[in-house]
């Protein structure tokens, strides 16, 4: 069996003290391939250093709703900086994680607009999916990808559990990521959620180190957590979990475009 876990942050300063023995921990535990995703043009930069130095890590570069800069002239200069690292690394499998916040950032709503739809036209010069990240914008969200078509798609990074998100996401064509939350015991609607979701849509995460799932919820997290994800989709799909495993998996390296 082995398991794919489409978005982590390994170059998280949570990881500073071990990150090396964790990354060989987790390699070992059947957790195959893994994705570490940027956030930030520094966090890119070290997801990428790290996709380069493990054969089985691959990354993303983007900056997220929660990192732009408060300049427009300076967000312009970065995603130029973000745009070339995705040109220059082959190990870079999408643009992401962008997106919108409303929960952490209000005042600056437009100008995380703009960097959402720049970030969504440097995915599609360079035929990459995206990763999005959406908090308290659910709208906004699907009207920016309703009109600005994405032509690789991507994924709900860490997907809120939000019908109107899944149902309306699903018919654009994106994949559905599943991550700690579904496992949490006051998650009401994840099992409603879970059922929304069709097999050949569903891929697992860990949103390393955040997130942890039951058991572990509270304590730092890491990729072979993901483990616990699919163990919950699999009791509400009623699927073994190697078959959500290999479900997963598979999804993973088409989305991506790994082989």
């Amino acid at each position: 069996m082995k398991f794919f876990d489409n978005h982590a942050h390994l170059d998280d300063e949570k990881f500073n003290d071990d990150r090396d023995k964790i990354i060989d921990k987790i390699y070992k535990d059947e957790i195959d391939k893994f994705i570490t995703a940027g956030y930030s043009l520094e966090s890119s930069k070290k997801s990428i250093e790290l996709s380069r130095k493990y054969d089985f890590i691959y990354s993303t570069c983007g900056i997220s709703p929660n990192d732009i800069p408060q300049n427009e002239e300076e967000l312009w200069k970065m995603l130029s900086k973000i745009k070339k690292l995705a040109i220059e690394n082959k190990k870079v499998v999408a643009i992401g994680e962008i997106g919108l916040d409303y929960h952490w950032n209000i005042e600056n709503k437009e100008l995380q607009k703009k960097a959402f739809i720049e970030q969504i036209k440097i995915a599609n010069e360079l035929e990459l999916p995206i990763q999005i990240h959406t908090r308290e914008a659910v709208m906004d969200t699907l009207e920016i990808l309703k009109q600005n078509p994405v032509k690789q798609k991507g994924t709900f990074h860490c997907c809120p559990l939000n019908r109107e998100l899944v149902k309306e996401g699903l018919k654009l064509g994106f994949y559905i990521s599943f991550a700690g939350p579904v496992t949490f015991k006051n998650s009401k609607n994840a099992n409603e959620i879970i059922n929304m979701v069709p097999k050949e849509k569903m891929l697992i995460e860990t949103d390393s180190p955040y997130l942890s799932p039951e058991p572990f919820r509270g304590k730092r997290n890491d990729p072979r957590n993901v483990k616990f994800i699919a163990k919950k989709i699999a009791e509400v799909k009623q699927l073994s979990l190697e078959e959500v495993a290999n479900i997963t998996y598979e999804n993973a390296i088409k989305i991506f475009k790994i082989y």
